[in-house]
């Protein structure tokens, strides 16, 4: 049977809960009442626990409060095939899945209609999303080392490849100031430079396309099966009360075609470079006058 996102997510919440608590897998099973082997497949997302096997797993590992929720979350429609988080603590468990997703992804593929996608934000840039967004001071720090500790898979050896299809909208947002704009915009013309980094402008004006929609995320991933290694593909896409995570070949195959529209309508690297670039020279003479 296939692994779901959110089955592999629960299997690693309760293994990343077993390791914190220096349990091995024979300890737990003598604990729990169960072979190592069905433990190891749970851990895995090969095979899910019913909820209630998830509880006791949980108290005998003294997992309590805020965690025990939010593992307790992924426990109840493991096997869907669409994962829709809405609640706060299964955002955050899916989240979690995304980023495991996206540090081991092959390709990605990032449209972004409206916002810089995380991958490619500045610092300020961040806080200047955190800050609009009222999110603690307390919690902005955090968010944003999280935030640019992702780009690890872009910039990493052997890094992954990654498209942004990039609404024109995105250049003129103003988010965090015109000198946090300045330094986002330098940052995309660098990165922009680097072999496995693709950036495309969607032009205004173009009628209507599948970008408009909103954003999404496409992640090619090779993950260890029985046989060895294969790919496999997910979608992430978010809106403001719910998230979206989906593995289904067809669901993947109609976002597929979604971008293959995009790209028929979006310019070429070169072209989105010179804009970006004028842009920021026209900024940077303003700023100085």
């Amino acid at each position: 049977m296939a692994r779901t996102p959110k089955a592999r997510a629960l299997g690693a919440a309760l293994r990343q809960a077993r390791q914190a608590n220096g349990m091995i897998l024979r300890e737990l099973g003598a604990a729990i009442g169960r072979d190592i082997g069905v433990i190891s497949r749970w851990e895995n997302g090969e095979r899910t626990p019913k909820p209630e096997q998830v509880a006791q797993i949980l108290t005998k590992l003294g997992v309590t409060g805020e965690r025990y929720d939010e593992i307790m979350t992924l426990a109840y429609r493991t096997g869907e095939s669409q994962w829709v988080a809405t609640t706060l603590p299964e955002r955050r468990q899916q989240m979690v899945a995304y980023v495991d997703w996206e540090q081991n992804a092959r390709q990605i593929v990032e449209v972004a209609p409206l916002l810089i996608p995380g991958l490619l934000q500045v610092p300020d840039y961040v806080r200047g999303i955190m800050t609009d967004a009222g999110v603690s001071a307390s919690e902005i720090a955090s968010r944003v080392t999280e935030r640019i500790g992702r780009r690890d898979v872009i910039t990493k050896r052997n890094p992954a490849s990654l498209l942004v299809l990039l609404g024109h909208a995105t250049l003129r947002q103003d988010i965090g100031g015109r000198d946090v704009t300045i330094e986002q915009l330098q940052h995309l013309l660098t990165m922009a430079t680097c072999d496995n980094i693709e950036l495309r402008l969607i032009p205004d004006h173009r009628g209507w396309h599948p970008g408009l929609d909103g954003t999404f995320a496409l992640i090619e991933a090779k993950r260890p099966t029985d046989s060895g290694r294969t790919r496999s593909s997910v979608v992430f896409a978010g809106t403001r009360l719910a998230d979206l995570m989906l593995h289904e070949d067809t669901d993947v195959a109609a976002y597929r075609r979604a971008i293959d529209k995009i790209m028929a309508i979006a310019l070429p690297p070169e072209s989105s470079a010179r804009i970006i670039a004028d842009l920021l020279d026209r900024m940077e003479k303003d700023r100085g006058t």
